[in-house]
């Protein structure tokens, strides 16, 4: 095998907790938090109010192990074969993501979605929690509440 070349992260990092391997950076997730837009419709004395209200919501991905976070783009990985799989949410192509630093399977991409509302996660990936050190060095650990039915988002 020849010399292996990893790409080298600056910031918060989320890395390969078995190799630490530079995997992908905190602000590239897309699943911790996102914000709503909400009319809410206020009437007093014939006058009708409209207020732009702003919810921060969270979507959360879940896997076999606990938490899983969706991130547009990662680094040092190498892809596996397509596939089809149910997931809570509906049908998905999908692969297996590997590190490079070490063939740890460290979570998927979504190649395509069968559903239309599902279709944000198409070309976006899911690491697993508890395959990665976190940006503060953390290693994160299977919790007791973990979701043993699927690997998807909860949010449905």
């Amino acid at each position: 095998m020849g010399r292996l070349f990893l790409i080298s992260l600056e910031g918060k990092i989320y890395s390969c907790k078995h190799c630490q391997a530079h995997l992908a950076l905190s602000h590239d997730i897309v699943s911790k938090d996102r914000l709503c837009m909400l009319f809410a419709e206020e009437s007093s004395s014939n006058v009708v109010v409209l207020q732009l209200v702003l919810i921060k919501t969270r979507l959360s991905f879940h896997c076999r192990h606990g938490k899983a976070y969706l991130f547009d783009k990662i680094v040092n990985v190498t892809a596996g074969s397509k596939e089809e799989r149910m997931m809570l949410t509906g049908l998905h192509t999908v692969s297996d993501i590997f590190c490079v630093g070490c063939g740890s399977n460290i979570g998927w991409k979504y190649v395509s979605a069968h559903e239309k509302n599902q279709k944000y996660k198409e070309g976006k990936f899911v690491l697993e929690r508890f395959k990665l050190a976190g940006p503060d060095g953390d290693r994160y650990w299977i919790t007791h509440d973990t979701h043993l039915g699927g690997s998807d988002d909860d949010d449905s």
